[in-house]
């Protein structure tokens, strides 16, 4: 990995400290331009009524997967969420879950990744696409 990416990725973990990434329990496992991975430790807290991963979980480890995807490819900007899709194909229970998103598309402004979660026999809990607006400028904790 070169440097910038992973002085990038300091500054990222600095400005997650204390967030609502630190509160759901995510991990950041491998960043490389173009992919991120991260991984979450599903506890009952992450839970619904029914005794799976809620919802909004999946949506957020989603959005913040590629959302780092799209930061490191425009490294600098502001870079934020436009729309947000997702399939919930399978129940995801306790467990560790694998969170990746991949960079399929860039035009001058707008950024489009796909993420997927599974668990840890490899069973698709939920598959989404996301657009991300780089809006130029320096982001907060990147400058």
């Amino acid at each position: 990995m070169n440097g910038n990416v992973e002085e990038l990725i300091r500054k990222l973990e600095e400005a997650a400290r204390g967030t609502f990434w630190d509160d759901i329990g995510c991990v950041l496992e491998f960043v490389a331009p173009g992919k991120t991975i991260v991984s979450l430790e599903v506890q009952s807290r992450h839970l619904n009524g029914i005794g799976i991963l809620h919802g909004g979980v999946h949506a957020s480890l989603l959005d913040n997967a590629m959302g780092i995807t799209a930061i490191v490819a425009r490294p600098g900007e502001k870079v934020v969420t436009t729309n947000l899709n997702l399939h919930y194909l399978s129940p995801l229970r306790p467990g560790k879950v694998t969170v990746t998103a991949e960079l399929i598309h860039q035009s001058r402004k707008i950024l489009t990744v796909q993420g997927k979660i599974e668990d840890a026999q490899g069973n698709l809990g939920s598959w989404g696409v996301g657009s991300f607006r780089a809006s130029g400028g320096t982001a907060p904790g990147q400058g």
